[in-house]
């Protein structure tokens, strides 16, 4: 169906539903990452309680985590190109090119966490080496790694049904996989790292087990829905596997340069954790923490720039016939935008900053370890604002918009022109002390904004697909 852009889209009635449909979204997003994320410091925190070995399993944990974060970013652009393409059909209610766009999806992020999966079962060595020269580190992260990386096919397939429904706007069937996954991770991390419920006390093994089995249920979860649930789609599992030539063609023409971008953005943050996992183990432990409840009190700003991709992939569908409508009324949906994604970015700062020693209290660390992890989330507290508006803004607005190629541009000049050449003079060469290390490798989130805001607003960004 398409909307009148004079009479429907712009009326007071259609802006309400707008905005109650983009809130909707955002907390349904911003409540599964944070079940998701919350797993991440659960895991966090029970390893961090193995006494004389916590430090050790954590920075472990933490560089294995690199690994499936770059599988993640990849999957993220595969998902995140889903949702770009597949939110335009659903605005002019192409259920048919939907399915068509996932499953090629699908069968993209299959291939890419298979040969991911893969590649750290036969070199896992060679590739937890980049990450840190310490032996007891490496031998630690080899054992969890072994068991957590057969979790990323399952990961994969997951990441991309769920992107394809939350393009239809069904994004709760998410937020209860999520909380499904909690709970088995939460019980079998206990049971298996601690020995409880009968079971061995296997350390950091059993929190490799506890993310495989969570990661098995997720997709589980998902699948049942598609088959007996779902309303919207009516996806037969024949449709997923089922190629078309030109979908295809415009679905990898969206969605490379969105994979494109989150490939290097996940090489850019291995070569970040290098950086300082070549420094003291202390400031590895300190960024694993930091950085983990940092993901937990951001979720609000990864589910408005999700939210925002939808909603004007959306939008972008209904008025396609009316240019200059729709333009009017993008440019008053998206200002209003900015001013909730700096909102957001205030508050997650504040929470980040005054929850410190709370979170810092369940860990068995140093005092060295401690102190630098609350310089880490000082830091973090200041640059989560522009974390806040630039990426909501650019993955969230002008990716939305179909302008994927720009969002890929622009973090390879900051990230690769400016930051980790940056960073690496002040690690390596100049020998700054960590926490100057580490504001040098997140200043890219406070400079993004001066181009987010000029791109915006411009509106050069609204493209046909």
């Amino acid at each position: 169906m398409v909307y009148d852009m004079t009479t429907t889209l712009s009326s007071p009635s259609v802006r309400r539903d707008f905005w109650r449909r983009w809130a909707v979204l955002l907390l349904t997003v911003a409540g599964q990452n944070i079940i998701v994320y919350g797993v991440n410091l659960a895991d966090n925190i029970m390893i961090g309680r193995l006494g004389a070995a916590a430090e050790m399993a954590i920075s472990a944990v933490f560089i294995v985590n690199q690994i499936q974060f770059l599988l993640q970013m990849i999957l993220n652009g595969v998902a995140d190109g889903t949702v770009v393409i597949c939110s335009r059909y659903w605005g002019e209610k192409n259920l048919a090119d939907i399915k068509k766009a996932a499953s090629a999806a699908l069968r993209t992020g299959l291939i890419i966490s298979a040969v991911m999966l893969a590649a750290v079962q036969i070199f896992p060595r060679p590739i937890l080496s980049i990450f840190t020269d310490k032996p007891a580190v490496i031998d630690e992260a080899v054992r969890y790694i072994r068991i957590v990386s057969f979790s990323y096919v399952f990961f994969a397939a997951t990441q991309v049904l769920l992107g394809m429904l939350r393009s239809v706007e069904c994004a709760m069937v998410g937020f209860v996989d999520s909380c499904a996954a909690l709970v088995v991770n939460l019980v079998l991390n206990y049971g298996l790292i601690f020995g409880h419920f009968g079971l061995p006390a296997m350390g950091i093994r059993g929190a490799a087990i506890a993310t495989l089995v969570s990661r098995i249920v997720e997709l589980s979860i998902v699948v049942l829905y598609l088959a007996f649930l779902d309303r919207r789609l009516r996806v037969k599992p024949a449709e997923l596997f089922r190629t078309d030539r030109e979908i295809t063609g415009k679905f990898f023409k969206v969605a490379l340069p969105v994979m494109a971008s989150g490939t290097s953005w996940g090489i850019a943050m291995a070569i970040q954790t290098a950086f300082l996992g070549h420094l003291e183990e202390s400031v590895i432990t300190a960024n694993s923490i930091a950085s983990t409840l940092f993901q937990v009190v951001s979720v609000f700003i990864y589910g408005s720039a999700t939210a925002s991709s939808v909603m004007i992939g959306k939008t972008m569908g209904e008025g396609r016939d009316d240019p200059d409508g729709l333009k009017k009324e993008i440019r008053h949906r998206a200002g209003w935008m900015q001013i909730l994604f700096l909102c957001l970015g205030a508050a997650t700062g504040l929470i980040l900053f005054s929850s410190r020693g709370l979170i810092l209290g369940f860990y068995d660390i140093g005092p060295e370890t401690e102190r630098l992890a609350r310089q880490f989330m000082a830091v973090l507290s200041v640059t989560v604002v522009g974390t806040a508006y630039q990426m909501a803004c650019l993955t969230g607005i002008v990716r939305g918009g179909g302008d994927t190629k720009f969002v890929f541009i622009n973090d390879l000049i900051f990230m690769w022109g400016i930051i980790l050449p940056t960073s690496y003079l002040a690690a390596f060469v100049f020998q700054f002390p960590p926490v100057v290390i580490f504001a040098c490798l997140k200043a890219d989130q406070i400079l993004k904004c001066f181009v987010a805001v000029v791109k915006v607003n411009r509106y050069g960004w609204m493209k046909k697909i």
